[in-house]
């Protein structure tokens, strides 16, 4: 499968660049490149990307906006200048489903969209751990409404505690015993359960809901 990718970026240096390295990669092609966040809604709607790599601040419509108006399918990666910019958390809680420094080099950029492809959110564990600490440290996120977790399972509940507190799939296979398959097919139902794009949602709403604090 070749990966379609959105590039949506206000600087034309920048979209040119990712551009080249994106078509030059063997497996993506870019469908299309937005200069702020309307068109990049505009342009997703009408080529059908895979993927959006996604700048935060834009003219028009930001990237937090932009990628909640995204169709579910449709994955985002956040490109940001600075080191957990501020808005990266609210681009997560938006259906975003990582973030990357805009000098992340080429290769792991190229990793970071086919690891988000293949249905893991954010780039590693290490990641989720960060973004959980970063997360459950704000204070706005204690004022958010509590999500129900009614139509889990307890062993779901089990598994979104893990994911949670940011252990990666081998982890939790060793933790609850359980097969890789297993735990696969309780993150599947999680994700489809709790309405969410990806495992960074799961973090989220392992903390919403109380199961973590």
């Amino acid at each position: 499968m070749t990966i379609r990718v959105l590039i949506a970026d206000d600087q034309a240096l920048v979209r040119a660049a990712f551009a080249l390295l994106i078509n030059t990669s063997g497996d993506m092609t870019v469908v299309g490149e937005a200069a702020d966040g309307l068109h990049a809604i505009e342009l997703a709607r009408a080529t059908k990307p895979h993927i959006v790599l996604m700048d935060i601040r834009m003219p028009e419509c930001d990237g937090i906006t932009a990628t909640r108006q995204l169709d579910a399918d449709t994955k985002v990666l956040i490109l940001t200048t600075y080191d957990l910019d501020e808005y990266v958390f609210g681009a997560i809680r938006a259906g975003a489903s990582g973030f990357l420094l805009k000098d992340t080099p080429a290769g792991d950029l190229l990793t970071a969209i086919r690891v988000i492809i293949a249905g893991d959110a954010l780039l590693a564990p290490s990641a989720t751990r960060r973004l959980i600490t970063e997360y459950a440290s704000r204070p706005q996120s204690a004022q958010q409404p509590a999500r129900s977790l009614d139509g889990l399972t307890e062993r779901e509940r089990d598994v979104l505690t893990l994911v949670g507190r940011g252990l990666s799939n081998d982890e939790i296979c060793q933790h609850l015993h359980i097969s890789m398959h297993t735990t696969k097919t309780h993150i599947g139902r999680l994700l489809a359960k709790l309405n969410a794009r990806d495992r960074a949602q799961l973090v989220i709403a392992a903390y919403e809901s109380g199961l973590l604090s």
